[in-house]
């Protein structure tokens, strides 16, 4: 009796997931959506005509580009510490873990 409670709750619990994710795509697909290609097309053609804002977007760009490249720098770097410390801990040469 135990065991058909527990397994009806389960298959209660999975039917709900699977009619929550089926009713929110369904609801998704019929509801009208606003694009925002419109103002990105406006952003694109100022950037071509505008010298000035041309050259700050691409100054930002290129600043949001360097603090990316650097994050990623410094993640490696971190990450090859780690690495290098794993590799002291199991490779130590008496045979015990080192400190």
């Amino acid at each position: 009796m135990t065991y058909s409670l527990v397994r009806t709750a389960l298959v209660a619990g999975v039917v709900q997931v699977l009619l929550h994710r089926y009713l929110s795509r369904l609801k998704r697909v019929l509801t009208p959506q606003r694009h925002g290609l419109p103002a990105l097309f406006a952003e694109l053609q100022r950037i071509e005509t505008d010298l000035a804002y041309r050259t700050r977007f691409f100054a930002g760009l290129n600043a949001a580009l360097a603090e990316r490249n650097a994050e990623r720098m410094a993640e490696l770097e971190s990450l090859r510490t780690a690495v290098d410390h794993l590799r002291t801990l199991v490779h130590s040469g008496n045979g015990e873990r080192s400190t």
